[in-house]
């Protein structure tokens, strides 16, 4: 039971009366006057253990869009509800509005809406539903908490998906999907045509040309069906912020782009999230499943406190890639982490794929090592060319090993790795 204002101001009257009329009998009359209305009131509210609690909405919402989520709460009673519904949900989930009042017949139904708008990924999930059903009076309320179990998934923004007409456009050019002033470059043959100024004399077919009076030669297009194995890496260095943005999700928004764009020119792209244990995997999708599949990974994934397990990823991806591909590792150049982890077990992945690493950098520290206005700002900057330097010699370390690196901004680590992945296949080398 919960008393409300109305009871106190019910008191203040009573305080009155017995300051005109002190008597005991005036102070006993006051007195049950207020517990009998107080009763009553509390006998006419509806019952809240007796009411139906029932969901319905959206169960996923890309991060920074809008969900909506109804509750409908069903009074089966013979008293009217009179009551005010505080519908719970995490912080994160951005839950409006917090409360509102709702007056449902016996026998009937009311929905309450919900708006979500989300600032973090993952699932989130509504804590209780807490009913305080008053009296016709509302001088007092019957109040509980009761569960009504629901879970919104909270996918990857994608900010990135902007970029994807421009990089398609630049893949049809190199598969020769439309005009273009050069025919693209690869390893896999497309076509003869008429030599022209300027083309290389080694696509010369010589037994095509023996037999025209012209001098043909062999048109290559990159290769299709190629495997592009992406690797999360969700331990501790995962969790630092680059700006506003966890360093995951910027690896997150960079996979899937590469992952649409890859798909689109034909190659098989596969998905491992990796810290010490498989956290997340994508296998054998199909084109059009494969962006949803990724999603649908990626949104539960949190950056783990632990020192991830390069030795453990190396193996596992030894184990189940058989055939050369392209490893995408989507990590931090971390000097410390690199050189105690992955640069000794380079040989081994290198001997067997086409590896590349990409790394969110942090602009922060560029506008550090600039700066020097006071005493602080000059140790501030030389502790960020310190990490510029370290960060250097770690992408020098990569590079000896044959590996490509892409070090880039949060906005632009997106566009560059899938550059990146665009140039190896007009390079022939994917």
């Amino acid at each position: 039971m919960a008393l409300t204002g109305r009871t106190g101001l019910l008191a203040l009257l009573g305080a009155a009366v017995m300051v005109i009329v002190p008597s005991w009998w005036t102070l006993l009359l006051v007195n049950a006057l207020i517990v009998a209305l107080i009763a009553a009131d509390l006998a006419l509210a509806g019952n809240v253990r007796a009411l139906g609690l029932h969901r319905s909405g959206d169960t996923n919402v890309r991060l920074g869009e809008e969900a909506s989520v109804s509750l409908i709460v069903e009074n089966p009673g013979t008293r009217r509800l009179r009551a005010e519904v505080r519908d719970a949900w995490p912080p994160s989930a951005g839950a409006t509005p917090r409360s509102a009042r709702l007056s449902v017949p016996p026998g009937e139904r009311r929905r309450l809406d919900m708006r979500l708008v989300p600032t973090r990924r993952g699932d989130r999930r509504a804590v209780s539903v807490t009913i305080r059903s008053y009296g016709p009076l509302r001088l007092a309320a019957r109040q509980l908490s009761r569960q009504a179990p629901w879970t919104v998934r909270v996918l990857p923004a994608f900010p990135s998906r902007r970029h994807l007409p421009a990089k398609l456009s630049r893949l049809r050019e190199l598969t020769g999907q439309h005009v273009a002033l050069i025919r693209g470059q690869g390893t896999e043959f497309d076509s003869l045509r008429e030599y022209v100024d300027g083309d290389d004399v080694r696509s010369i077919d010589w037994r095509a040309t023996a037999r025209r009076s012209d001098v043909v030669v062999r048109t290559w297009r990159p290769e299709r069906d190629r495997r592009i194995y992406l690797v999360l890496d969700t331990g501790r260095t995962a969790a630092g912020r680059v700006g506003d943005i966890p360093r995951l999700d910027c690896s997150m928004d960079a996979a899937l782009l590469l992952g649409a764009l890859a798909s689109r020119a034909g190659d098989r792209v596969d998905l491992l999230a990796y810290d010490r244990q498989v956290r997340a995997r994508v296998e054998g999708s199909t084109r059009t499943n494969l962006l949803p599949a990724m999603v649908r990974a990626m949104a539960p994934l949190e950056p783990e406190l632990i020192e991830a397990d390069a030795a453990g990823m190396v193996s596992t991806l030894l184990a189940r890639v058989r055939q050369r591909c392209l490893v995408v590792l989507l990590t931090d150049l971390n000097a410390a982490a690199m050189e105690e982890g992955l640069l000794p077990l380079l040989p081994q992945l290198t001997a067997k794929h086409l590896v590349m690493v990409a790394a969110v950098s942090d602009p922060r520290v560029s506008e550090m090592a600039a700066a020097r206005g006071d005493a602080s700002a000059v140790y501030d900057a030389a502790a960020a060319e310190r990490a510029r330097a370290d960060r250097s010699r770690v992408t020098a370390e990569l590079r000896k090993y044959g590996v490509e690196v892409v070090d880039a901004p949060p906005e632009e680590i997106a566009p560059a790795l899938a550059d990146a992945y665009l140039s190896l296949k007009a390079a022939g080398r994917l």
